[in-house]
């Protein structure tokens, strides 16, 4: 080969390259994407899965328990447990296991040929449980984050398992059916929307039946489109000539319903809250016309978990992961208001309960007017009263190790399910 031909053959991949990373023109947000990807791949097939784990010294298991204070009832609990190993349980006030499910993705999907080959999981815990709901004959109802959607009766059978790419919450409707958060990876441009640039994820609301069958299955990207928000869909974008974006764009991590209990106000009944991590937005549509009805973006950093207290306001789970450890970092539950768009802090730093998610997170609020957080990355759940005073906490401790594992979800359950519900049911599974 000529020299000269081959200098500037280098010359010219040279200048690409740089203005390909500057510009992100292809192939670098596909480069960036297979970088993460394999980055996971990597932890999960080396086994080094550190971050489930965090420092849990001097915590004892339960904490603060004030029993004349507490909301009465079990609690439901989604984390890692022993040597990585997928947990759901549930407990009672001094942390006893009531009850328990075996889940290990290997064995209830070994063949999981509807997961791209990169997120196919190499290594325990394989993934991990966001997102689970009870089901009144004790069935319990999970996602294996991003990768699955399972349904297993009280014995640990499977009812049903679903392909959908499924994450972050479950939700019931009024009618028994789930709402939850799905996507769609693609790999080719989308029609309608050039600036997407493959690899991406095409964050989905969908809703499901009770029997796991796929009802509908709303695009975030096109609804935000159709009600004319385009400019939340380049957020993420660096580039100053021509917006383009690629990879997780919205992050869509909470689907809820407005309940038929709750008085109608600005939200109707079956309006849809949706929460997008990454654009910093939560916003609630009608599923009928499509039409959003409200939109509130920049009130809180990273949120997660928006749930409806009435019909014009909604509480949200504020990760606010802005400020470095040193510096005090703090999560904090705030409340909007949709009437004037207002938002109000109701437990926060000052308060003397700091709790700090940088992701994930959840909150309850309970029938005597305590609320439920779950502390997802430092491994603990916790129960405070209206006037802000802590009345029960459990850590996730790991035995003899001076860690706790991360906690995905902590509910607490319905008298109906106390344990003689949990006894009953067991005795039926030893006597199939």
């Amino acid at each position: 080969m000529n020299r000269s031909f081959y200098f500037a053959s280098m010359v010219i991949c040279l200048v690409y390259g740089m203005a390909a990373q500057k510009f992100e023109w292809f192939p670098s947000p596909q480069l960036h994407f297979m970088v993460k990807q394999a980055k996971l791949a990597l932890s999960e097939v080396s086994g080094r899965n550190d971050w489930y784990y965090v420092d849990a010294k001097g915590r004892k298991l339960v904490e603060d328990y004030d029993p004349e204070k507490v909301q009465p009832g079990l609690t439901l609990l989604t984390s890692i447990g022993e040597d990585h190993q997928l947990a759901i349980k549930v407990i009672d006030f001094d942390g006893s296991v009531v009850h328990k499910w075996a889940v290990d993705w290997y064995k209830i999907w070994p063949d999981a040929t509807h997961v791209p080959e990169h997120l196919v999981p190499k290594g325990k815990p394989g993934t991990h449980i966001h997102g689970s709901r009870l089901m009144d004959n004790g069935d319990i109802v999970f996602n294996f984050e991003n990768i699955g959607l399972i349904r297993l009766d009280s014995c640990g059978n499977e009812v049903f398992k679903r392909p959908f790419l499924s994450h972050h919450s479950i939700n019931v409707d009024d009618t028994g059916d789930f709402w939850l958060p799905t996507q769609v990876l693609r790999d080719k441009k989308l029609k309608g929307f050039p600036n997407f640039t493959p690899t991406f994820k095409d964050d989905t609301i969908s809703h499901i039946s009770k029997d796991g069958e796929l009802i509908s299955q709303v695009s975030v990207m096109q609804l935000l489109h159709d009600n004319g928000y385009d400019g939340l869909l380049y957020m993420s974008t660096l580039s100053s000539r021509k917006p383009s974006v690629s990879g997780d764009v919205f992050h869509l991590n909470d689907v809820e319903v407005f309940p038929s209990h709750l008085a109608e106000g600005v939200f109707k009944h079956g309006d849809v809250m949706v929460s997008l991590r990454n654009n910093n937005t939560v916003f609630v549509y009608d599923p009928k016309t499509l039409k959003i009805r409200y939109l509130t973006s920049g009130k809180f950093v990273r949120q997660h978990d928006p749930d409806f207290i009435d019909g014009n306001s909604f509480s949200v789970y504020d990760n606010n992961h802005i400020a470095s450890k040193d510096f005090g970092h703090s999560s904090k539950i705030v409340i909007v208001s949709a009437l004037d768009d207002s938002v109000t802090s109701y437990l926060k730093a000052a308060d003397n309960l700091p709790f700090f998610s940088n992701i994930m997170g959840k909150h309850q609020w309970l029938d005597n007017g305590n609320l439920l957080i779950v502390e997802s990355m430092n491994g603990r759940t916790f129960e405070v009263t209206p006037d802000k005073r802590r009345v029960w906490q459990y850590n996730n401790l790991i035995a003899q190790k001076g860690v706790a594992g991360i906690m995905e979800g902590s509910q607490r359950l319905p008298r109906q399910f106390d344990r003689a519900f949990f006894e009953a049911q067991t005795t039926a599974c030893q006597n199939r």
